[in-house]
């Protein structure tokens, strides 16, 4: 027997047990029902369930739930609809989510799945430093699909030590996507 104040009272029977429970105004909540005899504590037993929530309250606040974004693309993609769609794939990488590339193959285009890897590998090497891809390829009938996750670059704490070094990297990749279109 474990009083409110964490003291070991002994062995005693369980009627004393519940009546010493009911005088101080509190619960008498069995811990170890497998030990010999078994172990019980006076406790407030709603204040405790409150407790154990807020401590999976908290250990809930700071994990990170890594969702899985799908980004759909064709073959015959134009170069705006293809800027457009891989910066939400950076974009998706960069807050630490994965990010699934499905290339859809429609008519003629089944017999031709080539071109749907061409475009994925057009992807993989765009992405390249912000993400990686996560096994292989999956060819289907009507679909070439793979999995890209972020890659390890440090996470939050080395943009927030280095502001200047990230938007360096911002303004590079912009410049990147620019010259191209203009060439054209």
């Amino acid at each position: 027997m474990i009083d409110d104040e964490k003291k070991q009272l002994g062995v005693m029977s369980a009627s004393d047990a519940l009546s010493l429970a009911r005088q101080r105004g509190l619960d008498l909540v069995e811990i170890a029902p497998a030990a010999l005899p078994p172990v019980c504590r006076i406790m407030d037993y709603g204040k405790f369930l409150y407790e154990l929530h807020k401590q999976d309250h908290e250990a809930k606040k700071h994990q990170k739930t890594i969702q899985i974004k799908e980004i759909k693309f064709r073959p015959k993609i134009s170069v705006h609809d293809y800027a457009f769609k891989m910066k939400h794939v950076q974009r998706f990488l960069d807050e630490g989510d994965k990010v699934k590339i499905t290339i859809m193959l429609r008519g003629r285009e089944k017999s031709r799945p080539e071109l749907g890897v061409q475009i994925l590998d057009r992807v993989l090497v765009d992405v390249q430093g912000v993400g990686k891809q996560d096994g292989s390829m999956r060819k289907q009938d009507w679909a070439v699909s793979a999995l890209l996750i972020p890659a390890k670059t440090g996470g939050k704490d080395a943009k927030a030590k280095n502001p200047q070094r990230s938007q360096e990297e911002i303004q590079g990749h912009g410049e990147q996507k620019s010259d191209p279109q203009q060439g054209q």
